[in-house]
């Protein structure tokens, strides 16, 4: 089966719809979303603005991105130490 993708604004609109005061079990049948999903996302984007969750993504991809590099310069800096620590 495969994976439905949701934009933020989606996600955000589908919020507001059960914050509008929507059944849950309703909402997550009309747009094709389980339960559990629902929660994980009320979770993280409950209570925000399109904008504040557009902003959240940008910045979990920019964490994501300085986490890498700080991968492969840590993984040079050993190949380094590595490197230059061998008695010739």
């Amino acid at each position: 089966m495969k994976k439905k993708q949701y934009s933020t604004t989606q996600i955000v609109g589908i919020l507001r719809e059960a914050e509008a005061g929507g059944n849950t079990a309703e909402i997550c049948r009309k747009h094709g979303v389980s339960p559990s999903t629902f929660y994980a996302w009320k979770a993280k984007y409950g209570g925000m603005d399109v904008s504040d969750a557009k902003r959240l993504k940008e910045l979990e991809l920019e964490n994501a991105r300085l986490k890498r590099l700080l991968a492969e310069s840590a993984l040079d800096n050993a190949a380094l130490k590595d490197l230059l620590g061998r008695k010739w």
